[in-house]
């Protein structure tokens, strides 16, 4: 009896010791259960890089066919896929694709994984780590300008970004959605989560000058003042440096333009300014200035100087104003113009001055009026004359605020400060050329085809696509799509057969058609039908490799192009529509297929039987859109006309 209670308690043990067992809390040693002594990233680990390798490392060897994917997770706001592997006591889960920025990520361990003796880990292990937020960029428009500083950065660092206009552009503003937060081209911020800033270029009037400025270095201050004028306007640029860096000069190429922050100047032609900015030394203190208003004078004095060093700042009055006091904080320090002072502590000093003159200010909507003189300010009795342009299509009609009538030029003597506005009022024009093509239930798309589109590249279309039969669509991402994807939809559907009647329409028109050449490089082409029996395209070189449009100043001048077969254009060649000539009222209906050569510019709505296909780099204004077969995009930008 006593012989089978002991081997009854012997078994008992012997189960227990085989099925279970015990965490050591003192000396982790191989024959416990397995226990996570590490992980990287570590539990709670902040800024963590978008490429990290996230690993466990446990107390004991592992056995390696316990780990894998179901056994080693890592969820953020989907679960992330990647690879598991294990090496001695330590498994690793290597992503896929870099993990998301500013997000925070889950990782866990479960109890089933076990170590070579069988022994399981005895409750799952969960921790947390956070990505580094990201800084993206994007302009607006795409062509510009340059942007620098994309990238991410630690919570709470100084990020510094630059947007370097293109010839033709100026810099506007860097916005996040519809908020305006910096109106310099170098803008410094402390980071805070992921952020995606747009950088907004104007294009430069013809007639107008602009004034581009830049930071030298970039994370050495701000500028405000760029733009574009007209000519022989009186224009201030300002700078201001950031914390630990004082303002130097202005310099334009290798030139010395001024060294006082606040530049005032007359626009004869275009100026790109660079403000150049030098660190405080150490053991040295700062003397930054600055002029209130910034058209109110210039400054001179600032830098970076030893302790106890006498400092003289000057302030010179721009004309139309007078010299105020130089205040630091809410403290006037001095109402000499030229102040000396032995410099203790980092100052910041603001030149005030007033306004001893009237200011004219005048506004015009679809025109532009010119003054003469073109000052800031004005003496009283000072006569200026006042000459409205309209803009193509609008003619001048009348004077409104302080001023009536419709004297052309309009001469006003300034006796007061003056708000004027110029009207000017649409010209109806009827419609040249043919009645455009209705294209009905297909206009909201930008691409529409009936079996593929495929894309190779970053290709970015502005505008819906449509599918109406097949369902491949390939290549996005990496392309981008702007627009309602409508994929072997009713909509698809109905929009291909109004494609279809439009595509008749088009082919059918015979009324004053006129003979369209094989190839249309080197012609300008008034509004019109145009017919070939056969194939016509773009080809040449130089002036050859150009087909111009010319509406003659009407807006509402259609062009439609019948090709009886194939529609192709040569690499490098493009359209210009000049006279406000419009790509939404461009209608090219082909036969069969239409090709758009490398890096070429085309403008106008395809409108194909069978395919469609843009070559490397070559950019489409208007609407590919084929009845059959397949639209291929290779590095494309398609847009779809709104004017």
């Amino acid at each position: 009896m006593v012989l089978k209670k002991l081997l009854a308690t012997f078994g008992f043990a012997l189960v227990i010791l085989l099925t279970g067992c015990a965490k050591d809390e003192v000396v982790e040693i191989v024959g416990v259960c397995p226990i996570v002594l590490s992980t990287v990233p570590d539990t709670d680990a902040i800024n963590v890089p978008l490429d990290q390798v996230i690993t466990v490392t446990f107390n004991e060897e592992v056995d390696p066919e316990t780990i894998n994917e179901d056994t080693f997770t890592i969820d953020g706001a989907t679960s992330v896929v990647g690879t598991v592997t294990s090496s001695g006591a330590t498994a690793t889960f290597t992503p896929s694709a870099d993990l998301a920025p500013n997000t925070t990520y889950t990782g866990m361990v479960t109890t089933s994984v076990k170590d070579p003796m069988g022994n399981a880990l005895q409750e799952n292990y969960v921790w947390t780590f956070t990505t580094i937020p990201e800084v993206t960029l994007s302009a607006t428009p795409e062509a510009g300008g340059t942007l620098i500083g994309a990238g991410t950065f630690s919570d709470e660092s100084l990020v510094t970004v630059a947007a370097i206009p293109n010839d033709g552009f100026t810099f506007t503003n860097w916005t996040v959605g519809e908020t305006v937060v910096s109106t310099s081209s170098s803008y410094q911020f402390e980071m805070d989560g992921n952020i995606a800033l747009v950088a907004n270029f104007d294009e430069v009037v013809l007639g107008n000058f602009r004034i581009n400025l830049s930071s030298l270095p970039i994370a050495g201050g701000t500028t405000n003042g760029s733009g574009q004028f007209s000519a022989n306007a009186t224009v201030t640029v300002a700078a201001l440096p950031n914390p630990g860096y004082v303002f130097v000069n202005w310099t334009e190429g290798e030139t010395i333009a001024s060294t006082s922050s606040s530049y005032q100047f007359v626009l004869t032609a275009n100026r790109t300014l660079v403000a150049n900015y030098s660190l405080v030394l150490e053991n040295q203190f700062a003397v930054i200035l600055s002029a209130n208003p910034a058209a109110g004078g210039s400054t001179n004095g600032s830098g970076s100087f030893d302790a106890d060093e006498n400092v003289i700042v000057t302030a010179t009055p721009n004309n139309g104003y007078a010299f105020v006091n130089w205040t630091e904080g809410e403290t006037i320090a001095s109402t000499s113009s030229s102040y000396t002072f032995a410099i203790t502590a980092n100052t910041n000093l603001v030149a005030n001055f007033e306004v001893i003159g009237y200011t004219l200010n005048v506004t015009a909507q679809h025109g532009s009026v010119s003054k003469n003189p073109d000052n800031l300010i004005y003496n009283d009795g000072d006569s200026v004359e006042l000459k409205p342009t309209p803009d193509s299509g609008y003619e001048f009609t009348s004077w409104s605020g302080d001023a009536t009538g419709i004297n052309n030029p309009l001469i006003v003597t300034m006796n007061s400060n003056k708000n004027i506005t110029a009207n000017f009022t649409a010209i109806e024009l009827p419609p040249a050329g043919p009645l455009a093509i209705d294209l009905k239930c297909a206009e909201p798309y930008a691409i529409l085809a009936g079996s593929t589109i495929t894309s190779d590249g970053p290709t970015v279309i502005n505008g819906d696509v449509g599918l109406s039969a097949g369902t491949a669509l390939e290549g996005f991402p990496p392309g981008t799509i702007n627009g309602v994807q409508e994929i072997t939809t009713p909509n698809a559907a109905a929009a291909k057969l109004c494609l279809t009647e439009a595509f008749l329409d088009g082919m059918n028109r015979s009324v004053n058609a006129i003979s369209l050449p094989g190839q249309l490089g080197g012609l300008t082409l008034a509004p019109g039908l145009y017919s070939n029996s056969s194939t016509s395209g773009i080809s040449g070189t130089g002036t050859n490799a150009i087909l111009t449009l010319d509406a003659g100043g009407n807006a509402n001048a259609v062009w439609i192009f019948q090709m009886g077969s194939t529609l192709t254009t040569a690499p490098g060649t493009k359209i210009v529509l000049a006279g406000n000539a419009k790509a939404k009222n461009i209608f090219w209906i082909v036969g069969t297929s239409a090709t758009l050569g490398t890096n070429s510019s085309f403008s106008g709505n395809i409108l194909a039987q069978t395919s469609i296909s843009l070559n490397t780099g070559a950019t489409l204004l208007g609407r590919a859109l084929t009845q059959d077969a397949a639209v291929t995009l290779l590095s494309n930008i398609v847009t779809k006309p709104t004017n």
